[in-house]
């Protein structure tokens, strides 16, 4: 039986890219394009490996990864980002990641990166600095870019906020009322000093919430 794959990328042209090459090797049970449906799909779907981007609409892979790991704690995590800061390495695999590699990288390195973690095994690209290996071995509490200030909720309020979504949208995503999204979002402005979408947008940029792209 083929390992079951599931594949989380808002570029869909890319995401059929990676489709057709693994195809032949893996059940290939979906592809979702932002965090939260990654959840949905995962849960449904069950998948052996996850293939996920950090940034993504909705809720960023970081974010992601660690709510699939309580999940689904049996699915292989692989990031495949064009991250190679040493911050997101380090936090990816604090997130649960057992792999992680460019999107510049060789289509025959992803196969590789897939069969190793289905053998119970990390990998890490050749291609990501040496600085940032030595940030994930020598560093013993959770530190960087990510804000470990904030639960998981308001993390999630806080991307969609810069992403310049509204009460209503945000309610309707995470399915809870206005008036918790109110709620959440007044905190933030009063625990942050934030003021508006462009102060939103900027910690969660300088924080690793949302890549710098993302706010455009």
């Amino acid at each position: 039986m083929k390992p079951r794959l599931l594949l989380a990328d808002d570029h869909t042209l890319l995401l059929e890219g990676i489709r057709l090459m693994l195809n032949p090797e893996f059940d290939l049970v979906g592809s979702v394009e932002d965090g939260q449906a990654l959840l949905a799909a995962a849960k449904t779907l069950k998948p052996d490996v996850i293939l996920l981007d950090i940034s993504m609409p909705r809720l960023n892979g970081i974010d992601a990864a660690r709510r699939l790991r309580k999940l689904l704690p049996s699915a292989r995590l692989i990031f495949l980002t064009m991250h190679q800061d040493a911050d997101y390495v380090a936090e990816a695999f604090r997130a649960g990641a057992m792999g992680y590699l460019l999107k510049r990288a060789a289509a025959s390195e992803l196969l590789t990166a897939i069969r190793t973690v289905l053998k119970g095994n990390h990998y890490v690209s050749p291609l990501v600095t040496r600085n940032a290996l030595d940030l994930l071995i020598s560093s013993s509490k959770p530190r960087g870019k990510f804000s470990d200030r904030l639960t998981p909720r308001q993390r999630e309020v806080l991307q969609l906020v810069a992403e310049g979504r509204s009460r209503k949208e945000i309610a309707g995503i995470l399915n809870i009322s206005v008036k918790t999204v109110e709620f959440h979002k007044g905190r933030l402005m009063r625990e942050l000093n934030l003021q508006t979408v462009a102060d939103f947008t900027r910690y969660a940029i300088e924080h690793g919430i949302i890549a710098a792209e993302r706010s455009s």
